[in-house]
């Protein structure tokens, strides 16, 4: 029997998502053009979160974990920014500034699973998010810049968890008054 994630039914961005994968890995020579046009069609008509994974099974997952138990976990400067990011932390604040990160995607995933703790995402100029698959339990979300994906801009896609805490993103301007 399938697990449940497995059995949800995925949206264009999933597929999308997807896609952005399977193109990536065409071009790094990981698949040759029959195997990229068979998982392409495979990712373009799945219905279901397995249908979805079976289409980019066995490529590079690219998702880098950041976690601490007590402390901070901190990312500023010019750091390099990964497709993916899963952030675990029981007790302690994040704070990733992108503002000047090289960032080599349009579009990346930050998921978080913070019991204790806030976050904030300090976006460059342009960019955009989506963080409408965040969940609290005991704080709130707040988004200062726009959700939409615009052609051309950075997007990033935050989803998970922050059970006793707040999320804040932001631009830098409206980040400089900001408590750090």
């Amino acid at each position: 029997m399938a697990s449940m994630s497995m059995e949800l039914r995925v949206s264009d961005n999933d597929r999308d998502r997807a896609v952005q994968r399977l193109q990536q890995a065409f071009a790094d020579g990981r698949l040759d053009s029959g195997e990229m046009e068979a998982r392409l069609e495979r990712a373009l008509t799945a219905t279901s979160r397995g249908e979805l994974q079976a289409a980019v099974a066995g490529l590079p997952d690219d998702v880098v974990r950041l976690g601490s138990k007590s402390g901070r976990v901190l990312r500023v400067g010019d750091w390099r920014v990964p497709r993916a990011l899963r952030i675990e932390s029981v007790y302690g604040r994040v704070r990733l500034d992108l503002s000047r990160a090289v960032i080599e995607y349009p579009e990346i995933d930050i998921e978080f699973q913070l019991t204790y703790g806030s976050a904030g995402i300090v976006l460059p100029p342009g960019a955009t998010a989506d963080v409408d698959e965040v969940v609290t339990e005991w704080g709130g979300v707040t988004c200062e810049v726009p959700g939409r994906a615009h052609p051309g801009s950075l997007h990033v896609r935050v989803t998970g968890k922050l059970t006793y805490g707040r999320l804040r993103v932001r631009n830098p301007r409206s980040w400089l008054g900001a408590r750090r």
